[in-house]
């Protein structure tokens, strides 16, 4: 099978050839650039140190022969963009090893860490030396009392370090010729490669909430001020569907799946009870995600951290047909669990393999023995797609990163 068959195969509950691997088709499938470097020095490729194309998880964007050892099946869209030297400047990772950046990258170096600052100075993202990732330091609705229209929020969403340092292919505003390039650019990338294709939207509205107000802030609003929620939420509905219409007319028939996020779940449960959900969220999900199929014809990938187990039948209901990160270690998302109540269902992209214990501390034989585990749990009639539990971390060692792949890649064949 191809790459794009057998991720297509999954989705749609078939066992494939093999099980399907990703890595780096989005942004939290992918390998942080300090265990990139690593690697490619473990697998002695040698070649360019790592371009981080998204800087605020300091994420590699894994070159062809690294795809090819990991037997990548999916790539995102935004890497037919940034392919020119031009595009990238050099760049101090943490550990001191090199890399490049996007030239659009307007960091600000300084003994004490690098900051990105808006062009008041404000300080919107940090990361202090000894950091791993930038984080962010500015929430331009934090002292919001719910008052106005809100007409200037498209303007305080670029004060967020996630928009104030887009990747590709949202990198520039979706204007008509913007829109042609990505259609241009996409079409070159499904022709030349048979990959399954990855765009991500977004679409996000609990995780905006927070980014634009302060989680504290926005959590105790859910409880104490649904007015000032509700308000908000309808705004964002309002931009991510005024944004959908470019969107889907640059990515319709180029791309196989189009990425939405809202990280819903915490460590021990969600962040907001079902009855919560079901008041301000669902409904407003359903619309964007009724709209992205409609518009797009791609299938529908949902990114949501933690334990989202209590919320699983209302994110089936709404039409999400693949969950990522699967993050097994969060309470209620045991595999044989999710699997049996939600397989028929959900396509498990993620949970392959833990990225919390296994991973950065286990052996070569634990690591192998998990994956089998995870394989033989998730494979099954398909609906499985292999990654990592999220991103690789910097801590990862290389060797264990090797056996991870050359675990799925013997445990991985369909048997029988």
């Amino acid at each position: 099978m191809t790459s794009r068959e057998r991720v297509l195969a999954a989705i749609n509950h078939q066992e494939p050839d093999r099980v399907p691997i990703d890595l780096g088709g989005m942004r939290s499938t992918g390998i942080m650039a300090i265990a990139y470097n690593r690697l490619k020095e473990r697998l002695e490729m040698g070649g360019d140190t790592a371009h981080v194309y998204d800087v605020v998880q300091q994420l590699a964007q894994p070159e062809e022969a690294v795809l090819q050892f990991a037997q990548a099946d999916v790539v995102d869209l935004g890497r037919a963009f940034w392919t020119e030297p031009e595009d990238w400047q050099d760049w101090p990772l943490p550990d001191g090893s090199g890399a490049k950046l996007p030239a659009t990258a307007k960091l600000r170096c300084e003994p004490e860490g690098q900051y990105l600052d808006a062009e008041d100075g404000t300080v919107l993202g940090a990361m202090p030396t000894g950091a791993l990732y930038l984080s962010q330091r500015y929430w331009p609705l934090a002292d919001w009392d719910g008052s106005g229209d809100l007409a200037n929020l498209p303007n305080l969403l670029k004060n967020v370090t996630w928009a104030a340092l887009p990747t590709p292919p949202s990198h520039l505003p979706m204007t008509p010729e913007h829109v042609a390039e990505v259609r241009r650019r996409g079409q070159v990338l499904r022709d030349s490669t048979d990959y399954a294709i990855m765009a991500a939207f977004g679409g996000n509205l609990l995780e905006w909430g927070q980014f634009l107000c302060g989680s504290e802030n926005f959590l105790c609003d859910l409880a104490a001020n649904p007015a000032k929620v509700e308000k908000l939420l309808d705004r964002l509905v309002e931009l991510h569907l005024a944004n959908l219409e470019p969107f889907a007319k640059a990515v319709n028939g180029i791309v196989d799946l189009v990425q939405m996020g809202d990280d819903l779940g915490g460590q021990a449960g969600p962040q907001l009870s079902p009855a919560m959900y079901r008041r301000f969220f669902k409904e407003r999900h359903r619309v964007l995600y009724d709209a992205v199929k409609e518009k797009t014809g791609a299938h529908l990938f949902l990114h949501s951290c933690g334990s989202v187990a209590a919320l699983l039948p209302d994110l089936v209901d709404i039409g999400v047909e693949v969950l990522n990160p699967v993050q097994t270690n969060a309470a209620g998302m045991e595999p044989a669990f999710l699997k049996r109540e939600f397989g028929q269902h959900l396509t498990f992209w993620g949970g392959g393999c833990d990225t919390r214990h296994v991973l950065p501390n286990g052996d070569a034989r634990e690591i192998a023995d998990h994956v089998k585990e995870r394989v033989d749990t998730f494979a099954p009639g398909g609906g499985f797609v292999f990654t990592q539990v999220h991103n690789i971390m910097a801590n990862v060692p290389p060797d264990n990163i090797v056996s991870m792949y050359e675990a799925i890649g013997r445990y991985g064949r369909r048997r029988g």
